[in-house]
């Protein structure tokens, strides 16, 4: 029986049937011949087509059912498209395999040379990452500005802070190493680092000579390291990430476009007094709020639970579903280092870093307040203090920094 070259095959026809009684696969081959045979013309005979090697060696699997017989076929063509349809038509015609009733259905025609087209791309994309002493000249020009900015790294003062080139009149202030590295990679080498929230002795000495610009975290974290930095040093002006976001993570562009948005460090604080006078009058009326809800929903509106005490009535114990929902959110975003906000369906409809979940709890609306806030990592003091204030009495995390009997403080 003459073969065909796997080189030289187009399409492969894959076929199924089911036979009312017991075969073997000489007797499917001989059906797919004979039952065929005249049916398209002499030109697309399948005896003479395989002797031409137009259609390949003919593969049947089988498989016994009690008294059926079922099972599949391959075909393989080197025909064009429409010549291949119609083989694979035909063999649909066959009624009897054998001596048994037979019913033929043609599952599909593959392409053979597409899979091959994918596994071309597949292997060349691999091939090209493999490739040795080839970049792009681009790639090699940004390669050493950034080995050279990041050779500036330097130390100062005895606390050895992390610093860049210090000569201009300007000093740009941050939180840490990660924070210096990512403004000398963006090209903003007057840089220095406290190397923690607290202000060393360096940077307060350095601002008696240079204008010092305090640039942190657009969070809670932020706001406090601007109040401690003003108050022990001559700090010129404020620059903060956008909201939610860190230093160590802006774009190049990002940081540029903060730093043009500088403020007097006196306006910062005006306004931040501002804000926290705002913010209480939320987190009060969110509090009452929430009270009201969670002592309506678990006592009814008898006189005995209005004149409980507010952190004793507020507390309203999860369900095991609830809790079991919550650990499986909560294993999801492990390693993350986000924060969610689940509404009562424990549905997400907000997530932001962890550093930042308390000054965001603090400027939501009662409207947004969340239901529950699952922390990746440690849940801090001051996110518990600020969910417990805004009425967010669920909290799941892996650690807690402080405890509050008021609140449902779960461990991941």
């Amino acid at each position: 029986m003459a073969k065909i070259s796997p080189v030289s095959i187009k399409y492969m026809i894959h076929a199924k049937f089911v036979a009312e009684g017991a075969l073997e696969k000489p007797d499917v081959i001989g059906a797919l011949f004979g039952q065929t045979e005249g049916l398209l013309g002499s030109d697309l005979e399948m005896r003479e087509l395989q002797k031409e090697g137009k259609i390949g060696r003919i593969e049947v699997e089988l498989e016994r059912r009690g008294k059926q017989t079922m099972g599949s076929i391959k075909i393989p063509t080197a025909l064009d498209q429409s010549e291949t349809t119609l083989i694979a038509a035909a063999i649909e015609t066959i009624e009897r395999v054998g001596p048994s009733d037979a019913q033929v259905e043609v599952e599909k025609i593959e392409d053979v040379r597409g899979s091959k087209r994918d596994y071309i791309i597949e292997r060349a994309k691999k091939l090209m990452q493999s490739i040795e002493g080839s970049t792009d000249s681009r790639e090699i020009s940004s390669t050493i500005k950034t080995s050279t900015r990041m050779s500036k790294v330097q130390e100062y003062g005895e606390e050895k802070l992390p610093c860049g080139d210090l000569s201009g009149k300007e000093v740009i202030v941050v939180e840490g190493r990660a924070d210096v590295l990512n403004l000398l990679r963006n090209g903003v080498d007057n840089v220095i680092g406290m190397n923690g929230t607290k202000l060393p002795d360096a940077i307060r000495e350095l601002g008696q000579s240079k204008e010092l610009i305090l640039f942190v975290d657009g969070d809670h974290g932020g706001e406090l390291i601007v109040k401690n930095a003003s108050e022990n040093a001559n700090i010129t002006s404020v620059v903060t990430a956008p909201d939610g976001k860190e230093v160590e993570e802006l774009t190049g562009k990002e940081i540029l476009g903060q730093l043009r948005k500088s403020i007097p460090v006196d306006e910062f604080l005006r306004n931040l007094g501002r804000n926290n006078r705002h913010n209480n009058y939320n987190r009060n009326s969110g509090y009452e709020r929430r009270r009201e809800e969670y002592v309506n929903s678990s006592h009814g509106n008898s006189s005995s639970s209005s004149s409980s005490s507010p952190t004793s009535s507020v507390k309203k114990e999860l369900s095991d579903d609830e809790r079991v929902t919550l650990q499986k959110i909560a294993s999801k975003n492990a390693g993350t280092r986000k924060a969610l906000f689940l509404n009562a369906d424990l549905e997400k409809f907000k997530d932001v870093s962890v550093k930042a979940a308390a000054s965001t709890l603090k400027r939501m609306s009662d409207s947004q307040m969340p239901f529950a806030l699952v922390v990746d990592g440690t849940a801090t003091p001051a996110i518990i203090e600020s969910a417990k204030e805004r009425g967010c009495f669920n909290i799941i995390a892996k650690n807690f920094s402080a405890t509050d009997d008021d609140m449902n403080l779960l461990s991941a």
